[in-house]
C-alpha cells in the first residue's frame, strides 16, 4: 500500500497574532512543523501547539529558520556557520522542552523559508544546519527536498533523511521550487492542489512549470498552514488520498 505523511507549518503566530489554524489543522495532518521563535512563534504558542499535537498523536517537528521575525524567515541572510549551527540547536532545544512537557518529544527537524531553499544548493549552510541537529542530540530525522545538498550532508552525518514534496508550489524542471518572488510560484487552485497531491503520492511525479513531468519521490507532503482556506484544502487532500487507497501516516 502507498503511504504518505502529511505535514503542515504550525504555530506561526506571535503574541496576540495567529497566522495558522493550529487546532483544526492538527485534526488533519500527521506531522506538525512547529515554528521555534526565529521566523514566527513564541514560548506560549510553542507550548500550546505541542499540547494539541500530543493530544492528537501528531508528530512534533522543529521548524528551524534564520533569525528573521520581520521577514517571516523568507529573506536571504548570510549567517556564519558556527552561529547558524548554534541557533539551530537552540531552536530544537526550546521546542523539546514543551514537547516533553506535553508527554511527547521532538521527532524531526525541517528548515523553513529562505534557509530551506538555501540548503538545497549551499553545502556549507547545509552542513551548519546538520551540525546544529547533531548538537541537539537524539539523531533526529531531517526533512528536505529530494537530491538536496542538505539531505546528502545529513546522510553522511548518520541522520535519517525524509524526502518532501509540495502540492501547492510550482516546480522547476530540475525538481526545485520556483522562488516565491516569481509569478505562479504558489498554486492557488484547490482542485489542482488535490490532484497534484494524489499524483505525488502515487507516482512520485509533478508537472513542472515548463510542462515537463519531473520525478519528486517523497515520503512526506507539505500543506502550508498560512494558505487562505488551508484547513478545508487539507481536509480535501487527505480525503482524496484515502479514498484513492493511499494510507496517510506519520513517517516516524
Amino acid at each position: 500500500m502507498t503511504r504518505i505523511d502529511l505535514n503542515a507549518d504550525l504555530g506561526e503566530g506571535f503574541g496576540r497574532w495567529r497566522l495558522t489554524d493550529d487546532e483544526q489543522l492538527l485534526s488533519v495532518v500527521t506531522s506538525a512543523n512547529v515554528a521555534c521563535g526565529f521566523h514566527a512563534g513564541d514560548a506560549a504558542t510553542m507550548r500550546r501547539v505541542c499540547e494539541l499535537a500530543a493530544e492528537r498523536g501528531v508528530r512534533i517537528g522543529a521548524q528551524v529558520s534564520y533569525r528573521d521575525l520581520a521577514g517571516f524567515g523568507r529573506r536571504a541572510m548570510d549567517v556564519p556557520s558556527d552561529e547558524l549551527a548554534a541557533e539551530v540547536a537552540y531552536q530544537i532545544g526550546a521546542l523539546e522542552v514543551f514537547a516533553r512537557a506535553a508527554g511527547s518529544r521532538v521527532a524531526y527537524v525541517k528548515p523553513h523559508g529562505a534557509l530551506y531553499n538555501r540548503v538545497v544548493h549551499d553545502e556549507e549552510q547545509a552542513a551548519a544546519v546538520v551540525e546544529g541537529v547533531v548538537l541537539a542530540g537524539a539523531g533526529l530525522p531531517v526533512l528536505g527536498l529530494p537530491s538536496s545538498r542538505f539531505l546528502k550532508v545529513a546522510e553522511r552525518a548518520g541522520l535519517p533523511v525524509v524526502t518532501e514534496a509540495f502540492a501547492d508550489r510550482a516546480y522547476t524542471q530540475e525538481g526545485t521550487l520556483v522562488p516565491r518572488t516569481e509569478e505562479g510560484a504558489v498554486i492557488t487552485d484547490a482542485e489542482a492542489v488535490v490532484e497534484r497531491s494524489l499524483r505525488l503520492a502515487r507516482s512520485g511525479t509533478v508537472t513542472a512549470r515548463s510542462g515537463e513531468r519531473v520525478p519528486v519521490r517523497a515520503r512526506s507532503l507539505c500543506l502550508h498552514g498560512d494558505t487562505p482556506g488551508a484547513v478545508g484544502l487539507a481536509r480535501r487532500v487527505r480525503a482524496r488520498l484515502e479514498s484513492s487507497g493511499v494510507r496517510v501516516e506519520a513517517f516516524v
